[in-house]
Formats: structure tokens, sequence, C-alpha cells
């Protein structure tokens, strides 16, 4: 079980570092992130504090920043498991919001696709959410894991990674346009 808690972290600390690395790569990006952040928020038009929008994108990137950080150590990887959920169930219930209120915000959850908001990335964030879950159901399971186990449960945590990061380049590549 040590080897599921072991890809499920790669999985997600691969995920919100690629999230992070996104929204701060330059100005521009940040700037796209910042302004899709108000159609995420599950509070009513003219409902949403002024100053929310501006602390929110920030606050944001420092939590996903935090999870990954939190992800790295065996001791605080329960803590990581546990905020990576929390950051993605909140993500799903601002793209439900979206998505009910008829936005055609961008996602720009990885900083790189401006697809707009669909069910897929609910989808995908339910999916790491049982990721997250899985892994923290498996965190305290059992001794170190063998140096080949790690390294296949690392191998796998990236490729699941990598489905989610360009999950918005996969649909695109499996529909009909």
């Amino acid at each position: 079980m040590e080897y599921v808690a072991l890809a499920a972290r790669c999985t997600l600390g691969i995920v919100f570092l690629v999230a992070v690395a996104g929204k701060v790569r330059g100005r521009a990006a940040f700037e796209a992130f910042r302004r899709s952040v108000p159609a995420l928020v599950p509070l009513p038009r003219g409902r949403v504090p002024a100053a929310l929008p501006a602390a929110l994108p920030a606050t944001v990137v420092a939590l996903e920043a935090a999870t990954v950080l939190l992800l790295t150590t065996e001791f605080t990887a329960p803590a990581g498991l546990a905020l990576a959920g929390a950051v993605l169930l909140a993500f799903s219930l601002g793209i439900r919001h979206a998505l009910r209120a008829g936005s055609r915000a961008s996602c720009n959850c990885f900083g790189a696709s401006s697809a707009p908001l669909g069910r897929r990335h609910l989808v995908r964030n339910l999916a790491l959410i049982a990721v997250a879950c899985t892994g923290l159901a498996t965190s305290y399971a059992g001794p170190q894991p063998q140096l080949a186990g790690a390294v296949l449960a690392i191998a796998a945590g990236g490729l699941i990674a990598l489905f989610a990061v360009f999950t918005d380049d996969l649909a695109d590549l499996f529909t009909a346009k």
C-alpha cells in the first residue's frame, strides 16, 4: 500500500507543481489566471467582496505551492494529500458554479490552456480528489518501499499527472471539430 500512497503523492505533486509554474511563469500568465477567478467564486453576482478577487489568485497559488511542499516528505504527506483534496474540492465547486451560471470562463488551471471550463474539468478534479483520498487512506500503511517498487510508483504517478495536466489537449485530440 505504500506504493499507492507514493504514486498519489507523485501525481498530485506534479499536478500542483505544474499549476503553480503555469500561473507564475510570467505576468501575462498570472493576469490571465486572475481574470478567470471571479467567474469561479460561488457567490451571486454583486455579492462578491471587492477584495476577494484581488486576494484570491495569490492565495490559490500559495495553497498550491504549500501542497507541493507538503507532499515532498513522508512526514508531511498526509497533510499535503488532505490539502490537495480540499483545494481540488474548492476548485470543483467553483467550476460547477461557473458551469451552472453559463460562464464561458477559461480554464487557466495550468496556465497554458485557454479552453473554456467544461465537465471534463470536473471529471478531472473528481479523479484527482479520488487520488488524494486513496493516497491519504494508504499513507500510514507499512514499511519503507523497495527501490524498484518506488520507481514504478513514481512513474505511474507521473503518467497519471500527465493525463491530468493535458486533459484539454487530450479532449481536443479525441473530439471531432
